[in-house]
């Protein structure tokens, strides 16, 4: 059911959900996993009225803190490892760029049965406007899934790949950093504390020194962690990425990771306080986002350098104390190679096109509605196609602008649809999960990180 008024939800939560002041009492867990969170999460996306949506969003959050589920920062886990305290597996950061409720199922699913201590649940400022999904609603549907599901304890959201558009800041410099700086801010309020800032775009290889071809990217990005500090909630410390080498681009090296950090650290002793800065290093080494589709629609395989992986994860963590190297675009790469990921030390791994796939090649995807979708592609982002690219490139590059467009009807398909679908997903996600060495790691992770509930202040239409 979709809830088209304050009134109409109110009346549906009844007997579920007790609002006190800025919180929520359960009265029923059962009916709310069973039935209301389904109808809170589906009128929290899909309502045609804006104070509904609000006032489920919120419900959604506070019925999950009353249960465990808190909005967490990674920080003490991506500590410890810096420390060399901890070590052994891989932390994976999954985007979820369509039937993001049931897919976050699926993997709460699985992290509970391998008793997985840390999953990121991310998504890019890219993907958010073609996927549909601002950072509040992304958080109260994960969150949602998460009651759903069954799972308590911390839920880690992170804005990823907040990246600055060369194209854009060499336009008009001031107006691309403050598009960048009002979504950190959004996020936050959304409750992400993990995010990962990318000015990696604006590194100039044309520049003579490694230092001055860093100097934007560090410089920038100091100054964006100093304003994540300045926002962040009392008792959090948000966990902050940095990267300097532009997934696509070429591979990094030790000198830069040195010269971003020299200089970043530089940069963040100037605001005279004593901050903390990044907890990782996202680096290039070798994949593209997506993968690189051949003419039949087929990835081409990568040449991942797991030497520059290892040595940036243990300069790294040697040298300031940062968790490790982050890897991207590697949800494409052949199931043989995960493994490789915790031996090397890397401390995140972030997949995403790979589960995308699944749901669109999936068997139990019914053909007609797959189809429909492509035919849209094909209509209206004919601007996007390469006058090389063979029908089956096209739609792998573009089939992910689908999932927004097409949001409705995919969380509407048949019940017995979406259960196979995230049965497929499940399987994939625990496969990984082992593969990365991230089971049997709860014991760990909830000894190091203590979920901070942040209060959130009740809707008007709520206190009425």
């Amino acid at each position: 059911m979709i809830y088209e008024s304050v009134a109409q939800l109110k009346k549906g939560v009844s007997g579920v959900l007790e609002i006190a002041g800025d919180n929520v009492k359960v009265l029923d867990k059962k009916k709310l996993q069973d039935s209301c969170i389904d109808d809170l999460v589906y009128s929290a996306v899909f309502s045609s009225d804006s104070e509904t949506i609000e006032a489920a969003r919120w419900l959604i959050r506070r019925a999950a803190a009353a249960l465990g589920v808190v909005s967490t920062s990674i920080q003490p886990l991506y500590e410890a490892m810096g420390r060399k305290e901890v070590s052994g597996f891989t932390v994976p950061a999954i985007n979820i760029r369509g039937l993001t409720y049931h897919t976050a199922q699926a993997i709460f699913r699985a992290a509970m049965k391998g008793k997985v201590g840390a999953v990121l649940f991310e998504i890019a400022r890219s993907e958010i406007d073609y996927t549909f999904q601002r950072p509040a609603e992304y958080t109260c549907v994960v969150t949602a899934a998460a009651i759903k599901s069954g799972y308590r304890g911390p839920l880690f959201m992170q804005g990823d790949h907040f990246q600055v558009s060369a194209k854009r800041y060499a336009k008009d410099p001031a107006a691309e950093v403050q598009g960048v700086k009002d979504l950190i801010w959004e996020a936050i309020e959304a409750g992400f504390y993990n995010i990962d800032i990318d000015t990696s775009t604006l590194v100039d290889l044309s520049k003579p020194t490694t230092k001055e071809q860093q100097k934007t990217n560090y410089t920038l990005a100091a100054e964006l962690t100093t304003m994540i500090r300045d926002l962040e909630p009392a008792g959090v410390t948000i966990s902050v990425g940095g990267e300097i080498g532009e997934v696509g681009g070429k591979n990094s090296t030790v000198e830069e990771l040195r010269a971003y950090m020299d200089g970043y650290l530089e940069e963040l002793k100037k605001s005279g306080q004593l901050l903390k800065g990044i907890s990782k290093i996202s680096v290039q080494t070798g994949t593209t986002h997506g993968g690189v589709p051949l003419a039949d629609g087929t990835v081409a395989k990568v040449n991942l350098d797991f030497d520059v992986l290892e040595k940036m994860s243990s300069v790294s963590r040697a040298e300031y104390g940062l968790s490790g190297a982050v890897q991207h675009g590697a949800s494409t790469l052949p199931d043989e190679a995960f493994d490789r990921f915790p031996a090397i030390g890397t401390a995140e791994i972030h997949l995403a096109t790979g589960f995308q796939n699944i749901i669109y090649d999936s068997k139990n995807l019914p053909a007609a509605f797959r189809e429909e979708v492509y035919s849209y592609l094909k209509k209206e982002l004919t601007a996007e196609r390469k006058e090389t690219d063979t029908d089956e490139q096209f739609i792998y590059k573009t089939r992910k602008k689908g999932l927004g467009r097409f949001k409705k009807e995919f969380w509407q398909l048949p019940a017995a649809t979406l259960a196979a679908l995230g049965g497929e997903l499940e399987k994939q996600l625990s496969f990984l999960f082992g593969k990365l060495n991230a089971t049997n790691t709860e014991d760990t992770v909830r000894k190091l990180v203590k979920p901070v509930d942040v209060p959130l202040k009740a809707p008007a239409a709520l206190r009425a």
